[in-house]
């Protein structure tokens, strides 16, 4: 995946989840976020960010925040929708028959669905960005929305479909991602209930670029 055009700025600060300031070349920017997600601990004021340039000269604002640098650690992705889209291009290099993101499935949308044969394949997405000690978190939130995709996985499981949870990090040198119970016990409970019934848990290496995030495994 490639961003169009990237520029790096300074943080400032973010009065709301879908903006912020940053300072680019001495000048301060009010930029989209494309993370609605709380991100305490990577929004620090005067730290390194990389913004997408806009082709959109009509918009509001003309930057989105996709990238942070992590003091001690390094870039870290934090585009909600880049998941999603590196993901499909690694599907694509798979053997699958078909794949169909945005799939409808019970009461939820799972993320992709694949077809190889006659078996039928359901696999959700989730982005980690959270960090602590040299291992992946997630979610930074509370997620009534992860849990139910994680139940709908079950469910699907039990139906004939091969099922599987797919982190991916957007960050170098993290290889596991785990429940941040302390943040949601619930989505720990129902990740190992997942996992108890038969659902894969992928972590999704990648290689984060200036301009490119890809996964490597």
């Amino acid at each position: 995946m490639r961003y169009r055009e990237i520029v790096e700025g300074i943080f400032i600060d973010r009065p709301n989840r879908f903006i912020a300031h940053v300072d680019i070349e001495g000048v301060v920017n009010t930029v989209h976020v494309k993370n609605t997600g709380r991100c305490k601990e990577l929004l620090i004021p005067k730290t390194p960010v990389r913004l997408e340039v806009s082709d959109n000269p009509n918009r509001k604002t003309l930057y989105d925040l996709v990238a942070v640098y992590k003091k001690n650690f390094g870039w870290i992705n934090m585009d909600s929708q880049a998941p999603n889209k590196v993901v499909k291009e690694w599907l694509e290099t798979k053997d699958y028959d078909y794949i169909k993101p945005e799939y409808k499935y019970g009461d939820s949308r799972i993320d992709f669905y694949m077809r190889k044969g006659n078996q039928e394949y359901l696999m959700e997405v989730k982005g980690c960005t959270l960090e602590i000690d040299g291992i992946g978190y997630f979610p930074d939130a509370p997620t009534t929305r992860g849990i139910k995709h994680l139940r709908e996985l079950i469910k699907a499981k039990r139906a004939g479909y091969e099922c599987a949870i797919a982190f991916v990090i957007q960050m170098e040198g993290i290889n596991e991602v785990r429940p941040n119970i302390d943040t949601h016990p619930e989505f720990g409970v129902a990740l190992q209930e997942a996992k108890e019934a038969g659902v894969k848990i992928l972590y999704l290496t990648c290689k984060v670029g200036r301009d490119t995030l890809e996964i490597i495994n």
